[in-house]
């Protein structure tokens, strides 16, 4: 739990404090003394009676009480140490900075549980071990530099990572961005990203709370409780964007379905950040941009105006804005023929608007003056204005600032001449705006947080199902693939529909009941993962001759049990399944089978339980959509009923939650029907 002494502490001692700044013990002391920490500040040092001015205790048993602890001392000292603060002196928040712990070593990790033990007892708060400290608008408890400037607009960051949350600093801060809080959360031993999170939610305050939230997350240990408190805050009018470190498909396990292949912890944790609403970003710079987006007005609307004296800059914004999915309009109107007597001969106002080189202050004053009033089509713009250093900016600066503070539509500054126009970049920033230096860094960010959806409903209805008999048939099932009888009937209960099909176990129960399906028909191996590579899978067949011919070879195909005949059907084949992942839940994919599925990889992924018009969405965001809605004259795929399948799968897994993996693949898909054509089900009991 959060607690008052963690977050505003009214005494702190440094255990392991020192006079040496350029140790974690001195520095962090110094850094709160710095920092005009206006509680009482305690020091424990063995070898030292005088600290920076405070007065050391030699014994940490003689301090008086105390609210916050933060220890810098060696891992070995630090169990008892805590126990001690935590009975004796009522101290009921600890920041821990040293390694030695969980990270390093089976002896640490029952270290770093010893001190859990201890914190937990009393009610306590735990920050690391192995972090760089706490920042809150009541101190700086870091031992770092930056120490940002920390005030309520600014940006509530998370940490998994103390470096990384110094570079992320280090690259936010020349642009503007300002901080409210910064949690350095190292091993979470006791909380993590989860916690904080969850705390900012619970005390959030519509007037005081920050509305920004930044996540550096190295694992997701939580994720519902991520989900809950990031979907709950967003809803609130937060805005979250996160890097989820480790996205390779180095990590993925080895799986026997085409889901299980595809399906991984990170494909899980992009359908979770998709669910709550949150930004996923790849990188400290693509993260800072993000959240300099968020601070400004949100884009209502896809249609940008690039306002410009530098025509390259403006080509590869509209680069950017173009290939993630915004636009860049033409504009021609009456307005635009009035703008451009306002101009200089030679300049443009089709969008993007380039006033030239030579462009002024009162130019590009007259210039958001029109975007802003008498181009309704536009929804936002973006000033692109640097130097070569022949004049001073700070007049078109101050024009900027000046427009920025009454219009409407958002304005996106880029200031990409940080050095040369380093004064005036400083003096706009000192108004408390952000600059964006890189116009496709920009526009790349703009685009992701513009297509980032709000959280998905709490609420789901599902389906009518047979329910009753979903759980007879996984309750009278051991761990392991499904007969394709037992398959058959998950799918019949759960209104899935498939195409007729038989299991034979002899040459003339094969020929019988392909007779009853109707030539031609389908024969494929029942046992083997793989029927195709082992030649267990026959098309076209079509007399009773040929089903005895080739249901005899089959049969003979090792761990083959039976033969399972299908109707000869036809359509686009299409994908979907599921896959447990621990902690995460359920996934869902979906996809166009065959070369879409196999090298393109064009899946489509979600966490469950989602709605019907998620299922829709799905379908929607597949790169390639524009064949299930029919393409060349070639009739699409009814996507409404490929939805409704999706969305059953869902609903089944949820009645099923054993299911751990499942194929329908392919299903066939036409204007008129999608049906399953073969299935694939494991379940796992506990």
């Amino acid at each position: 739990m959060v607690t008052k002494a963690l977050i505003d502490p009214k005494s702190i001692v440094v255990v392991g404090g020192s006079n040496d700044i350029t140790k974690p013990g001195g520095k962090i002391l110094k850094n709160l003394i710095d920092g005009n920490f206006n509680g009482d500040l305690f020091v424990t040092n063995p070898k030292e009676t005088l600290v920076q001015g405070i007065t050391s205790f030699i014994n940490p048993a003689d301090l008086p009480k105390v609210d916050l602890a933060i220890i810098a001392i060696a891992a070995k000292y630090v169990p008892a140490t805590v126990k001690m603060l935590a009975h004796e002196k009522e101290t009921r928040a600890f920041i821990i900075l040293s390694a030695g712990f969980s990270e390093e070593s089976t002896e640490g990790k029952i270290i770093e549980n010893e001190v859990v033990k201890t914190v937990n007892e009393v009610g306590g708060s735990l920050i690391g071990p192995n972090c760089i400290g706490v920042m809150t608008p009541n101190y700086n408890g870091v031992f770092t530099l930056p120490t940002p400037k920390l005030e309520p607009t600014g940006i509530d960051f998370i940490s998994g990572s103390g470096a990384t949350a110094v570079f992320i600093m280090e690259s936010a801060i020349p642009k503007g961005l300002t901080f409210n809080s910064v949690f350095s959360v190292g091993n979470s031993a006791q909380m993590g990203v989860e916690e904080i999170l969850g705390y900012f939610d619970e005390t959030f305050d519509p007037e005081t709370s920050s509305r920004v939230k930044l996540l550096y997350i190295e694992t997701v240990n939580q994720p519902q409780k991520l989900l809950k408190h990031a979907s709950s805050l967003i809803r609130k009018g937060c805005r979250i964007a996160a890097i989820k470190a480790g996205s390779s498909e180095a990590g993925s396990r080895a799986a026997s379905s085409h889901t299980g292949a595809l399906a991984s912890s990170d494909s899980a944790v992009d359908a979770l950040f998709r669910k709550a609403g949150i930004v996923r970003c790849y990188g400290r710079e693509d993260l800072i941009a993000v959240a300099s987006v968020f601070m400004y007005p949100k884009l209502k609307g896809p249609n940008i105006a690039i306002v410009t004296h530098a025509g390259g800059p403006a080509v590869m914004l509209t680069d950017a804005l173009s290939n993630g999915g915004l636009k860049v309009p033409h504009i021609e109107n009456e307005a635009t023929k009035e703008l451009l007597t306002k101009l200089y001969p030679g300049s443009s106002v089709a969008n993007p608007i380039d006033f030239l080189a030579t462009g002024t202050a009162e130019q590009l004053g007259n210039i958001i003056d029109a975007v802003e009033d008498k181009f309704d089509e536009i929804d936002g713009m973006v000033v692109i204005f640097g130097t070569p250093g022949l004049v001073k900016v700070f007049d078109a600066y101050q024009v900027l600032d000046e427009k920025m503070k009454t219009a409407k539509k958002p304005i996106y500054p880029v200031l990409p001449s940080i050095l040369t126009a380093k004064e005036e970049v400083a003096e706009f920033l000192s108004k408390g705006r952000v600059n964006f230096p890189d116009e496709a860094t920009l526009g790349n960010a703009l685009c992701r947080v513009f297509h980032t959806l709000p959280p998905a409903s709490e609420i789901v209805d599902f389906p009518e199902m047979d329910i009753p008999k979903i759980r007879k048939i996984i309750e009278s099932n051991i761990s392991g693939y499904l007969l394709p009888d037992d398959v058959q009937g998950l799918l019949d209960a759960a209104r899935i529909p498939r195409a007729g099909e038989a299991v034979a176990t002899s040459a003339a129960e094969a020929a019988e009941k392909a007779a009853i399906l109707g030539f031609p028909v389908v024969m494929k191996v029942v046992g083997p993962v793989h029927k195709s590579d082992v030649g267990g899978v026959v098309l076209d067949v079509k007399d009773a001759e040929t089903v005895i011919r080739e249901f005899e070879r089959m049969i003979q195909i090792k761990d083959t049990t039976a033969i399972l005949l299908q109707p000869m059907l036809s359509g686009t084949e299409l994908f979907a399944g599921a896959k447990f992942e621990p902690k995460f839940g359920h996934l869902v994919l979906c996809g166009l089978g065959g070369i879409f599925i196999e090298v393109l990889k064009d899946v489509s992924t979600s966490l469950t339980p989602f709605s019907k018009d998620e299922a829709l969405r799905m379908i929607r965001n597949l790169k390639s959509y524009k064949i299930i809605q029919g393409v060349r004259g070639k009739a699409g795929i009814n996507e409404a009923m490929f939805a409704e399948i999706i969305f059953r799968l869902s609903a089944l897994v949820n009645a099923a939650p054993e299911i751990i993996e499942m194929d329908l693949n392919p299903l066939l898909g036409k204007v008129d029907e999608v049906v399953a054509v073969d299935a694939r089900i494991r379940i796992e009991k506990i």
